[in-house]
């Protein structure tokens, strides 16, 4: 484990905001994404925690930030896992408030001050996004968006809503077709790959729920925040660029493992209780009945490779 820099600041030079990035495997883009952030007027700590990688995204930061105060490196040692990864960060954290940020996530220097302004020009505001990205320009599925709602999930799954529109007209999950606000909005969730976040609503919310490994801890958080008071603002002024699956192209079938695991345990823990068993068992065979359907898409193309690696597909 890498210990800080530096010894804790003059409360003077006390940081306005702490940044905490968890990497895995991301190469040269966790190197931009800390320089990116460093760039800002606003006073920060950055901490990097390494979920045990095995490439040279450490040693690429190093040669690029050099010994900058600001930056702490933290290597855990292991994969923990998104929500994990970020827990122990949140022990060195000193700023009232807290930048969740992936490391494939490019902001700029217009990005952070405006968000940062809302959030202490509104006391309800527990957390903020901004408008994400794609590295074309447009703007990202996750970028504003509805808390899943599982019986659209289950027409769209079982494709219900090919044969009968009506069963999901209006309740969209995407919110990107619509056209922008012109001034900070609340929203029911926002990209986890940039989350801004108080510290005061975070200790009275709790952390990322550690049983989540790679996807759903944020929506998770999202509701947790709402029911305890704390609105989500999406802030459009302010844009960020994400390489979205940067690290996570390597091992398809894991990711998605993962991904249906969390959206089954987010689905039991906090919207289970709204439904009867019987259509609470059939979002359970939707969910892993889309993971099977998945992995045997992900099977068949890992074939298709090996087969036209050894010269017997044209």
């Amino acid at each position: 484990m890498t210990e800080p820099n530096l010894a804790e600041p003059p409360l003077s030079e006390a940081p306005e905001l702490s940044v905490l990035i968890v990497n895995f495997n991301v190469g040269r883009l966790l190197a931009d994404c800390v320089a990116a952030v460093l760039q800002t007027t606003i006073r920060l700590q950055v901490l990097i925690g390494d979920n045990g990688s095995s490439d040279d995204s450490l040693a690429l930061v190093r040669a690029r930030v050099g010994s900058d105060p600001r930056v702490t490196t933290i290597e855990h040692g292991a994969n923990l896992g998104f929500a994990a990864g970020h827990n122990r960060l949140l022990e060195r954290a000193t700023a009232p408030y807290l930048l969740f940020l992936n490391p494939d996530c490019m902001v700029n220097t217009s990005t952070l001050r405006p968000m940062l302004s809302l959030m202490e020009s509104m006391p309800d505001a527990g957390m903020a996004g901004c408008i994400i990205r794609n590295p074309d320009g447009s703007e990202q599925v996750a970028s504003r968006r509805a808390i899943p709602d599982p019986w659209i999930g289950l027409v769209r799954v079982l494709g219900l809503h090919r044969l009968w529109p009506r069963l999901a007209e209006n309740r969209r999950l995407d919110l990107t077709g619509s056209p922008l606000p012109e001034r900070p909005v609340p929203v029911d969730a926002i990209s986890g790959s940039l989350m801004l976040v108080r510290r005061a609503a975070l200790d009275q919310v709790g952390p990322l729920d550690e049983g989540y490994f790679l996807h759903c801890e944020d929506l998770d958080w999202f509701v947790r925040f709402r029911r305890a008071g704390w609105r989500i603002y999406l802030v459009p002024s302010a844009d960020a660029i994400h390489y979205k699956g940067a690290c996570s192209v390597a091992r398809p079938l894991r990711v998605e493992w993962h991904k249906h695991r969390g959206m089954s345990r987010f689905f039991l823990k906090l919207q289970r209780q709204d439904y009867s068993r019987p259509f609470a068992l059939l979002v359970l065979i939707g969910i892993w009945g889309r993971f099977a359907a998945v992995a045997f898409a992900i099977a068949l193309r890992q074939v298709r490779a090996r087969l036209r690696l050894t010269g017997f597909s044209r």
